[in-house]
């Protein structure tokens, strides 16, 4: 990608993909390429991350304490790289529900996630934070604290809405 979005043509043969003298265009606006941000969970693949990329963003699907495994890796390799760590951003997607009944957020994010997962997957479940604002802000703030310095949070259904509660219930409270 690198090659595609900075020289006119490209040849590659690689073990999936081959390119014979092609062309990209538009060129990307940043010069000389965006900011390449990697999703991993493995360590080589965090490992990757920090060698290829530019950030790491944690999966929706990660729970905390995995994702704060995740991040003691990034951290790792980025020191054994000589790579200052405030220049790798790290982020994590959390998928939120806020409801006054708890009970009914946690039901209704479930039943999105098996939409999105097409199954009942307990660690993804329990990586979502669900429940009343104060519960979500509890969540989002254990994200915050295993090392998430930006936070994407996806609400799966009634996106509106959530957003709103969000923005009024459980931002102001992280700050």
């Amino acid at each position: 990608m690198k090659a595609l979005w900075t020289e006119p043509r490209v040849t590659f043969h690689g073990e999936f993909w081959q390119l014979e003298n092609a062309p990209m265009e538009p060129k990307p606006f940043q010069k000389p390429f965006p900011p390449l941000w990697f999703g991993a969970a493995s360590e080589p693949a965090l490992r990757r991350a920090v060698r290829m990329g530019h950030g790491f963003f944690g999966a929706g699907s990660a729970p905390t304490a995995k994702f704060a495994e995740q991040v003691q890796i990034v951290r790792a390799a980025l020191a054994e790289a000589g790579r200052p760590a405030q220049d790798f951003p790290i982020a994590k997607r959390v998928y939120v529900a806020i409801d006054e009944d708890a009970d009914r957020a946690r039901t209704r994010m479930n039943a999105a996630l098996e939409g999105v997962y097409g199954q009942r997957v307990p660690a993804i479940e329990a990586a979502a934070a669900a429940g009343t604002a104060a519960d979500c802000v509890r969540e989002l703030r254990q994200v915050a604290e295993a090392g998430a310095e930006l936070i994407l949070s996806t609400a799966l259904f009634d996106q509106a809405q959530q957003m709103e509660q969000l923005a009024a219930a459980v931002i102001p409270k992280l700050s």
